[in-house]
């Protein structure tokens, strides 16, 4: 689940993180009264989940609150990577000494998190570990042990941060992995963490991906939720708690299980065609679930053929059969479907779909084989 700036920042002030007073605008109007409110000079800043915001005249400095109704006036509407903007976020502006980069994340290799640090900030991480990989200091945590305080300040001095922001830095940086482990994120990044002239540091910004399966031991994260970008695709499945992500193809595809289904979109490149979306039902394939998730794949206008793979772990092969068959009396599917179905008791799931097969509904007898049947179905080819 990525967050908006203004979003992110919300939840580091909620761990003592120090951030600039600041109103969420969805109109040019709003976004003067707020500007108004706040005090010029402000910065009027796109919110969209998407980086390069400054390259593409996102983010905009103003004196006064007619060049905040002309920059406001200009980046609503603007289409920045894809993502077009509906809000903006106008911000006190800060008077800026230095600028810094800090983040932390999952190192999935090591099993740790992974802190990342440079006293170059105010650019994109990748360039500077491209072009000064030496300027990134990184600092790997044990999940057990947490962050030392003794262990963040031997960090901030690999980083060569000026002796003026060690004290802020070693304060942000604790409550920021704070946030990272207490808010269930899967990364947190502040860039630029500035120092003010004033020799404060502070967050300017807030890059804040959280991990949407933990969602439930936060209350508050429902209004983060809502505002969760999606097609109209992606909203429908969401509705019905379907793990769904939109894809360009025309095979829609449905596993149960993450690893299987991405598995799926690759097998069915593999073979020459484009997967139409990643469908994951999870662990259990009844009637009620499997008819959610062809409904959803149903109203793709693009899609042309189902595969339906399914290898039966814990759920054994005949209550998925029965889901299937109960889903299709309940939805009437337009595309032809073709299903794998392995795993436990899969013979006694493929005895219930016999007498009900026919060009419309198909079955493969392995993963390869349904989704070369799928691919030539699509292309009207079967």
């Amino acid at each position: 689940m990525d967050l908006f700036e203004y979003q992110g920042k919300e939840l580091f002030a909620g761990y003592g993180m120090p951030v600039s007073p600041g109103e969420l605008a969805l109109t040019v109007e709003a976004a003067v009264a707020a500007a108004g409110r706040l005090g010029c000079p402000v910065m009027v800043k796109a919110q969209v989940h998407t980086g390069g915001r400054g390259k593409a005249g996102g983010v905009k400095y103003a004196a006064t609150l007619d060049d905040v109704a002309e920059h406001a006036g200009r980046i609503f509407g603007l289409d920045i990577n894809g993502h077009v903007v509906h809000r903006v976020w106008i911000e006190k502006a800060s008077n800026i000494a230095d600028e810094y980069y800090a983040s932390f994340t999952l190192d999935r290799s090591a099993k740790k998190h992974l802190g990342m640090l440079s006293a170059e900030g105010g650019v994109e991480i990748e360039t500077v570990a491209d072009e000064n990989p030496e300027a990134i200091a990184r600092i790997w945590v044990d999940p057990v042990d947490g962050l030392s305080e003794a262990d963040c300040r031997d960090w901030v001095a690999d980083a060569r941060l000026p002796e003026a922001a060690v004290e802020g830095a070693v304060d942000v940086l604790m409550r920021l992995y704070e946030a990272y482990v207490d808010g269930d994120a899967e990364l947190v990044e502040v860039n630029p963490l500035i120092l003010t002239d004033d020799g404060r540091v502070h967050v300017l910004d807030a890059k804040v991906t959280l991990d949407g399966n933990a969602v439930f031991r936060h209350e508050s994260y429902a209004a983060f939720d809502e505002t969760q970008t999606r097609d109209e695709r992606e909203t429908a499945a969401h509705a019905k708690g379907l793990q769904y992500v939109g894809l360009e193809g025309d095979v829609g595809v449905i596993a149960n299980g993450a690893g299987l289904a991405m598995s799926t979109v690759d097998v069915v490149n593999q073979v020459g065609g484009r997967s139409a979306n990643f469908l994951d039902i999870g662990g259990g394939a009844n009637a009620e679930v499997m008819a959610d998730a062809l409904e959803v794949i149903n109203n793709d206008p693009e899609v042309r053929a189902i595969f339906i793979n399914i290898f039966g772990g814990i759920v054994r092969g005949e209550e998925i059969a029965n889901g299937i068959v109960g889903a299709l009396e309940r939805v009437n599917i337009s595309s032809p479907i073709v299903v794998r179905l392995d795993g436990t008791n899969s013979a006694e799931g493929r005895a219930i779909l016999e007498p009900h097969l026919s060009d419309h509904l198909r079955v493969a007898s392995d993963m390869l084989e349904g989704a070369r049947q799928a691919v030539a179905l699509a292309a009207g080819e079967g």
